[in-house]
């Protein structure tokens, strides 16, 4: 696990509606021995209950992203047999949405924002664009770590209801 992935993962898992299969092997083919480029380790699957929804999360503090970029281009190579590969060995519901869900860090939205364009298409078939999260609003003093919700949030409800 990289250093910033078990801080996302618990941000992730912060919401109670969400379950995440860490390191998730995701396999075009099945099979015993998947072939080379034809599966990837998932940093983490991310079950959304309240959303009916599915994210591939990715999580990347290196300052070009060329290795995110990367994935996320060979994902979108292969969209439509991820997506199958998801319902057959996940079990996850075919008719959920699946997007992908990256972290990084704000200092490369820039970088994001040159090199993302590529990856969506508009199609209906097609990967939609990331979701993107970046890693210093998911650092646990931003939210509480049993219900997910942000501090602020919260007191504004506790401010209501007293």
């Amino acid at each position: 696990m990289d250093y910033y992935q078990g801080v996302v993962i618990e941000y992730l898992r912060a919401n109670r509606a969400r379950f995440v299969n860490t390191e998730c092997l995701i396999q075009l083919e099945a099979g015993d021995n998947p072939d080379r480029g034809t599966h990837w380790y998932c940093d983490a699957v991310t079950i959304d209950l309240r959303e009916s929804a599915v994210f591939l999360c990715e999580i990347s503090y290196s300052q070009t992203l060329s290795s995110l970029i990367k994935r996320l281009d060979a994902w979108r190579n292969h969209w439509d047999e991820i997506r199958a590969a998801l319902v057959r060995d996940c079990a996850i519901e075919a008719t959920w949405p699946v997007q992908p869900w990256i972290f990084v860090p704000s200092a490369r939205k820039d970088v994001l924002e040159r090199r993302l364009p590529v990856i969506g298409s508009g199609l209906p078939s097609a990967m939609p664009m990331p979701k993107v999260t970046y890693l210093e609003d998911v650092a646990p003093w931003n939210y509480r770590s049993w219900s997910g919700k942000e501090y602020a949030a919260a007191e504004k409800v506790m401010l209501r209801s007293a």
